[in-house]
């Protein structure tokens, strides 16, 4: 039995639910900090799972968006599989086979697409509206004064204070109630 869990984007309980639920895996692929926006083909877990994996095995996903960035590279992801002969099992479909079983994951990956379309649009049009009412009134529509992460405080202050003070980087965070990567991110000049 082969496994591929996308680690990165789990959190720890489900993690080990996907573990338990049919595990053990003779092995387990994934990942790491890999944009959305990279195709399958071009990952390093994705190439080393379709070398590993080979007739009469099967492979257990998460989810079936971990197959691919987008319904077409799901699509492929799928027919490839199942070209050599492997199982392809994702949790809460189970098996998926030719025939109906594509149609599902065309269907599935489809909507999956469209969901990541909208939420684009809406993220989109929630910049647009921050921007106006940032350029009309000064402050976003949600009342803050600029777009983006706000600073926790004045990143001047800081490295002031610490210059000032010769505290460490720990010290400085305690000071000011942020934490030491802030501190480190200040002292970096952003």
């Amino acid at each position: 039995m082969r496994g591929s869990i996308n680690k990165s984007r789990l959190p720890r309980s489900a993690l080990q639910r996907c573990r338990s639920a049919k595990g053990p895996f003779d092995k387990e692929f994934a990942d790491h900090g890999i944009s959305g926006k990279v195709p399958a083909a071009q990952r390093a877990g994705f190439l080393d799972m379709l070398s590993y994996v080979r007739e009469g095995d099967t492979l257990h996903v998460f989810a079936i968006d971990r197959l691919g960035r987008d319904a077409i590279d799901i699509q492929h992801t799928v027919r490839q599989l199942l070209d050599k002969g492997v199982t392809l099992e994702v949790r809460g479909l189970g098996s998926i086979a030719r025939g109906v079983g594509e149609l599902i994951v065309a269907v599935l990956a489809q909507i999956a697409q469209m969901e990541r379309d909208a939420i684009r649009e809406r993220t989109e049009a929630g910049r647009v509206l921050a921007r106006e009412s940032l350029d009309a009134t000064g402050l976003t529509h949600r009342g803050k004064k600029g777009l983006g992460r706000q600073k926790a405080c004045d990143p001047n202050t800081v490295r002031q204070w610490r210059l000032e003070t010769e505290a460490s980087l720990t010290a400085t965070a305690k000071h000011f109630g942020i934490s030491v990567t802030t501190v480190k991110r200040y002292q970096a000049g952003d």
